[in-house]
């Protein structure tokens, strides 16, 4: 089964604005799966621990670039450009994986 990477928004300057992009990110893993990938959405992997042991942003993005390069593609969220964290995971993912965008629809394995 090929593995599928979420990347999109996570930070926001709200608290909803937070959940708003998990609940993205999470609604697009869903119809990922439902398309036959094994799927990995890091916003809902660690959604809401910030500040964890005093641990920073760039720690979990460090963790993220880690998963990604352990997956077969990359699923970039509408909006990924505006994302700090998802530049970096596409520039990650770019050249090793196969990239795939929301606005052309969700593939299949």
């Amino acid at each position: 089964m090929k593995v599928m990477y979420v990347s999109g928004p996570y930070r926001a300057p709200t608290e909803n604005g937070v959940f708003e992009n998990i609940m993205r990110a999470r609604a697009a893993a869903h119809k990922l799966w439902e398309k036959g990938w094994a799927v990995v959405c890091p916003h809902t992997n660690s959604m809401f621990m910030g500040g964890l042991d005093g641990r920073s942003d760039e720690a979990f993005i460090e963790g993220d670039l880690e998963i990604v390069k352990r997956c077969d593609a990359i699923f970039m969220l509408n909006g990924w450009l505006l994302s700090e964290g998802a530049r970096q995971e596409n520039q990650t993912a770019d050249g090793r994986l196969r990239l795939y965008f929301e606005s052309e629809g969700y593939p299949t394995p």
